[in-house]
């Protein structure tokens, strides 16, 4: 937290490289093309440091959540769900998104897959951002004896080039990860893969 600085403010936050410069401006109005220089020049190494450690924590504070009835807690379903996908040997970039696949669901439960797919939308390929959008309505061919739950809504996109791998997701890892039983990898098994995972999001476009 910053504190006072002679009554009338805050000091500025600090920067997170030594040779940065502050953008001494009140406004965005006030800013011309030498600070949006400087900013999106200090912005893109910011994020490229940053990202994957905000995510990392994102989950880490999860880390003691109660459980709303399963066994596991949310953490331990994501930690869950990842376990299996590293056990079967699956690339790095599906096991990430295993890991941060319900990374949202609590705070927007009916919206989680759409959080998580924005989210990782700069690191991942279309493939598992689809399978994100759409893993919420592929569970419910899981869901048995719910009046209220369509398990064949999922149908409408029979032949999409991606619902077998969302449909196989959901079968082989989402709905088998609330098991106390089962391994749980710790995170921190997981941080390399989503460092590099991140990393290649951040790479310089080639000619």
């Amino acid at each position: 937290m910053t504190m006072p600085k002679d009554g009338k403010g805050v000091s500025p936050s600090p920067l997170m490289r030594e040779h940065w410069q502050h953008i001494d401006k009140r406004s965005l109005d006030a800013c011309r093309s030498a600070e949006w220089e400087t900013l999106s020049q200090q912005k893109n190494d910011y994020l490229a440091a940053r990202c994957a450690d905000e995510v990392l924590r994102m989950l880490k504070i999860q880390a003691d959540d109660p459980s709303f009835g399963y066994s596991v807690n949310m953490y331990q379903h994501c930690l869950q769900t990842a376990t299996m996908m590293y056990r079967d040997n699956l690339p790095e970039e599906d096991i990430v998104v295993g890991l941060f696949h319900d990374i949202g669901y609590m705070v927007c439960p009916d919206a989680h897959g759409s959080f998580a797919a924005l989210l990782l939308r700069p690191y991942i390929s279309d493939r598992n951002h689809w399978m994100l959008e759409h893993h919420e309505v592929f569970q419910q061919v899981h869901f048995h004896e719910m009046d209220d739950i369509d398990p064949d809504e999922r149908e409408q996109w029979r032949g999409h080039p991606y619902f077998d791998w969302t449909a196989e997701f959901i079968a082989k890892y989402d709905q088998l990860a609330i098991n106390i039983d089962e391994e749980i990898l710790p995170l921190e098994e997981f941080e390399p893969l989503v460092r590099r995972v991140f990393a290649k999001g951040h790479e310089a476009p080639t000619a």
